[in-house]
């Protein structure tokens, strides 16, 4: 996907924050459709901005917005929950794989038709979290690790269908989530710029901020990015030969 204009996009989580910046960006790049899905209904003065009623933790919201949806481009999986904990509650942890893994698969899941007719793309918004667990939010950090395993191997997954699947490693956003945490913090603004420039690009990981971009290269060139490589061509022979 080398172009946004034209394009009808969703994103997930889209009233504040990241989601927020990402909406208003993709206009800015002249989106012709922006479905803004959140757990209750936003109003944006841009007449290209749907309001989508989708908690990404109901069956029964993400299907309805798959059936109210007749074309899609790209997917933008945004939504997302963290808070403080020490794995000691194991309801905290439930929460936030529901939210940040469960439900990135149930609505990349119920898009994947629209997404395939179009050859479009998925882009699921992580964290270098994903890399290194904060201990002071450790099941924000383990769910975004394993929301990253899956985005690998929906890459894989995905492909013979045209779609294309995105990572987004974050450093510190000047968000809601990170009001408390005092230093430097890039703007979902500037955030949601490099996101769409690295979708542009083709880049299977976006490394979107001054914190996670001098991680890019290191990553790119390491042990567990080739492996990432050999599994996936491996996985692609067993996939066509069934």
């Amino acid at each position: 996907m080398t172009d946004i204009a034209g394009r009808t996009v969703l994103i997930t989580g889209a009233n504040r924050g990241i989601g927020k910046a990402l909406v208003h960006e993709a206009l800015a790049r002249g989106a012709a459709r922006v479905y803004a899905g959140t757990r209750e209904p936003i109003k944006d003065p841009d007449s290209r901005v749907t309001p989508l009623r989708l908690d990404v933790t109901s069956g029964e919201e993400i299907q309805a917005a798959a059936e109210a949806i007749t074309s899609l481009d790209l997917l933008i999986n945004n939504a997302g929950i963290a808070s403080y904990d020490d794995l000691s509650d194991p309801t905290v942890i439930a929460r936030h794989l529901a939210v940040n893994l469960y439900g990135t698969l149930a609505v990349t899941q119920a898009f994947t038709p629209l997404l395939a007719r179009g050859r479009g793309a998925v882009v699921n918004n992580l964290s270098v979290n994903a890399f290194a667990p904060l201990p002071l939010i450790a099941s924000y950090s383990l769910s975004k690790a394993a929301a990253f395993n899956l985005t690998q191997s929906l890459r894989t997954l995905l492909a013979p269908r045209g779609v294309t699947v995105h990572a987004v490693l974050t450093g510190i956003v000047d968000t809601d989530m990170s009001r408390g945490v005092d230093i430097p913090k890039a703007t979902p603004a500037s955030v949601a710029a490099a996101i769409f420039d690295g979708i542009e690009k083709g880049e299977d990981d976006i490394f979107p901020d001054a914190m996670s971009q001098p991680m890019a290269e290191s990553w790119r060139t390491s042990a567990a990015k080739a492996l990432e490589g050999q599994y996936a061509a491996l996985a692609a022979d067993v996939l066509a030969a069934s």
